[in-house]
């Protein structure tokens, strides 16, 4: 069977007000991660509670849910999220210490700028976040990751996003252990759930193969991801295992009527992808497939 990455956000925004099952105490953290990774997952990716802690503050925060993942599965690829700093140094400056002291082996990149809905509502009232990076910018943080031998982890809301990734790849910018996730609108917010003003391209096959286009012969390990949905029951996944790729699946993107956990998400896209004859990449596995 070819091997597929699985890659769980255990997390992100999402809380127990609107599902009860997602994971946000370090100790909730530790368990999810570690029975993740025994069912399939090959890296896991969450956030902290308080998305405004930054440097060593923030690294200690992620160092409490990590540390027992690490004891029962040292191979495990760890990624963090950027913390929501009012500046490029303080949104990256935890990442350091993540990889030093407490064991990430990635880090995010958002390569473009956007508007981020945060709310419901239509296109006169929605309420949305600039979300601006510049090619300085994407440069600085591909430097850092660079310095610090992280690999990136890089979200694509939006065509440009990853014509950006594709040049700085063509110019020999992006690390090695670069993962490329194509993020699908899924109808609904990435904060609260709700029916919303969207980004991007909707999961469809026309959409997967536009970005596929854009990719060309870059050879870059891809995945599809549904924000806002569900990656399985809106065929993407069957379609990114279809054509070679790999999938984000788990709590921080998903939304709908149903409250699963992040096991019961995975167990859907595990048993699809055996189906389909391919099988879930563990950590080492998953390191070997990206050159980390």
């Amino acid at each position: 069977m070819t091997e597929v990455i699985l890659e769980l956000a255990i997390n992100g925004e999402t809380r127990k007000t609107r599902n009860p099952q997602v994971p946000r105490s370090p100790g909730e953290i530790a368990a999810e991660g570690i029975s993740c990774l025994k069912a399939g997952a090959g890296m896991i990716h969450n956030h902290i509670d308080d998305p405004f802690l930054t440097g060593d503050a923030a690294a200690n925060e992620y160092a409490k849910g990590w540390a027992e993942i690490l004891a029962s599965n040292p191979d495990a690829i760890l990624c963090p999220t950027m913390a929501a700093g009012t500046d490029l140094n303080g949104r990256i400056s935890h990442f350091a210490a993540c990889s030093s002291q407490y064991g990430a082996r990635m880090a995010p990149l958002d390569p473009g700028s956007m508007n981020m809905p945060l709310s419901g509502g239509n296109a006169v009232s929605a309420n949305m976040l600039s979300y601006i990076n510049s090619y300085e910018t994407i440069a600085k943080v591909l430097d850092e990751l660079a310095k610090l031998r992280l690999g990136a982890s890089i979200g694509i809301y939006e065509p440009g996003f990853l014509r950006a990734t594709v040049a700085f790849h063509r110019a020999g910018k992006l690390p090695p252990g670069t993962f490329v996730k194509f993020y699908f609108f899924g109808g609904r917010n990435y904060f609260d759930g709700d029916p919303c003003v969207g980004f991007g391209l909707e999961p469809s096959t026309h959409a997967l193969e536009s970005y596929l286009e854009i990719i060309g012969d870059s050879n870059l390990p891809w995945a599809a991801a549904v924000v806002g949905g569900c990656v399985f029951s809106s065929g993407m996944a069957k379609l990114a295992l279809e054509r070679g790729g790999h999938i984000r699946l788990g709590l921080e993107d998903f939304a709908g009527e149903r409250t699963p956990s992040n096991l019961d998400l995975l167990g859907e896209v595990v048993a699809l992808a055996r189906s389909l004859g391919r099988s879930p990449a563990a950590s080492a596995g998953t390191a070997r497939i990206l050159g980390l």
